[in-house]
């Protein structure tokens, strides 16, 4: 799907209209950069729905779903996170509607719309968020928690570096020179 291009964010939440769409997120520069370099493409749906919160206040829910490509911070190898994600925005039509929102209510982010807005910018926003700050592949999956597959260079067969000095501080009875 081809994202749709900017948009009246009052005019949505007010038809409680929808505008989806598709992305690549290897193709958003400010998330791209934290993507596995080995991922490829990583198709993220979106979906933009116009309401109101309780309080009947205009407002956006951006939902996203798909899967993007991390690097471990503890094996360093590339896996597929999840990306599901639902985020409630309130509507602000300028700065001091922006500033009382965002001190009435805690509870949800406050998007100032007070100009057409990108819909792919606020997936861009909205996936950076929800990407994690150190990401690390499932426990069960990662070669450096022990408890997941041995990493290609121990699954080859090729001795560590530290294999060695394994073998000096295991013999018994020898000093070390000075």
């Amino acid at each position: 799907m081809k994202p749709e291009g900017r948009f009246d964010g009052f005019g949505v939440a007010a038809r409680q209209a929808v505008i989806a769409g598709q992305v690549d997120a290897a193709a958003l520069p400010r998330v791209a950069d934290v993507l596995a370099e080995e991922g490829g493409r990583a198709n993220v749906d979106y979906r933009i729905t116009g309401s109101t919160d309780a309080g009947g206040r205009p407002a956006l829910e951006v939902s996203l779903s798909g899967a993007v490509t991390l690097t471990c911070q503890r094996c360093l190898r590339p896996f597929a996170w999840p990306v599901a994600q639902s985020t409630l925005l309130l509507l602000a039509r300028d700065e001091r509607e922006l500033a009382r929102l965002d001190e009435e209510d805690h509870e949800h982010e406050v998007l100032l719309a007070e100009a057409p807005l990108d819909p792919v910018a606020l997936v861009e926003d909205e996936l950076l968020l929800t990407l994690p700050f150190a990401p690390r592949c499932p426990e069960a999956d990662c070669p450096a928690t022990g408890k997941g597959p041995p990493a290609a260079s121990e699954a080859a067969g090729r001795a560590s570096p530290f294999d060695a000095l394994a073998g000096l501080k295991a013999a018994p009875g020898k000093k070390a020179r000075r």
